[in-house]
């Protein structure tokens, strides 16, 4: 295996997907509502762009350069995650009045501002894809992306996990708060993969493969952002083991791409260096 240097890479990423959002979503003069400001609001604030860098992770470990309509269709998953970020943070859903250091969507635009702008995002994802899919080679690889997208974005997938968050009744065992963290958060990292493997072409094997890395990274991922926030403290400990177990099983799907999966392995490794256990 060859040395991979996952910061600058990283970097690279985050900075090709935040200037293509800048480029495809520009301020317009009219713009009712100010809809177009409160969905670059929220579109354009300083993230780690960690789903659509996953597509494009996808993309690589399938052996393919990822060209641009490729680059559309990894930004499409973060247009989801921008849209489920404003609605989440809805006075009806968590009520919250901070995201990512700033005032929340509906703090800054009012909240029928705020859900049309998540609304308008959720839509613009699957026009962008299939924007994509029209100056694509094979388009019809952009099918499978779109199919990808929704069932990790619907309800079936995030949107069912946001209603389960929404039960009065905590999840009482490990195993009622991973099928939360399966659905709310890992579903669309499970989509993210599946939607840069759908366009790169891989095989099928290939697909099953990367979407398991999608399903344990994701869930680990949201036990070490519930480890972090102290939520769930009585499984805070369990947890940490799963953390653990759950890359140990992301970085075995991988077994099979060789060097091209090192960005994903690095993510992995990187999420597990973090995961240690309070002093």
């Amino acid at each position: 295996m060859t040395t991979f240097e996952l910061e600058p890479w990283l970097a690279a990423k985050r900075a090709g997907i935040d200037q293509l959002l800048d480029a495809r979503l520009p301020q317009t003069s009219d713009d009712p509502g100010r809809l177009v400001g409160a969905m670059r609001y929220s579109l354009l604030a300083p993230g780690k762009r960690l789903r659509p860098i996953l597509a494009l992770a996808a993309i690589e470990a399938v052996g393919v350069t990822a060209d641009e309509p490729m680059r559309i269709a990894a930004a499409a998953v973060e247009l989801v995650h921008c849209y489920s970020l404003i609605h989440d943070d809805l006075p009806a859903m968590d009520d919250d009045d901070f995201r990512r250091g700033r005032p929340t969507s509906h703090k800054a635009y009012g909240e029928a501002t705020a859900i049309l702008a998540g609304d308008a995002l959720l839509t613009l994802a699957f026009e962008w894809l299939a924007q994509a899919a029209a100056r694509a080679s094979e388009p019809g690889r952009y099918i499978r992306a779109v199919a990808a997208l929704a069932r990790g974005a619907g309800w079936s997938g995030m949107v069912r996990g946001q209603a389960r968050d929404m039960v009065p009744t905590p999840p009482d065992s490990l195993e009622t708060i991973e099928r939360l963290h399966a659905e709310k958060t890992g579903a669309l990292f499970r989509a993210a993969l599946e939607v840069g493997a759908a366009v790169a072409g891989a095989t099928p094997e290939q697909t099953e493969c990367l979407s398991r890395f999608g399903t344990s990274y994701g869930i680990a991922f949201q036990h070490a952002d519930d480890y972090d926030d102290n939520e769930y403290a009585t499984f805070a400990a369990v947890a940490i083991e799963r953390i653990h177990s759950l890359l140990s099983d992301a970085e075995q799907a991988l077994q099979g791409f060789g060097d091209a999966a090192a960005p994903l392995r690095a993510l992995a490794r990187r999420l597990e260096a973090g995961a240690r256990p309070r002093g």
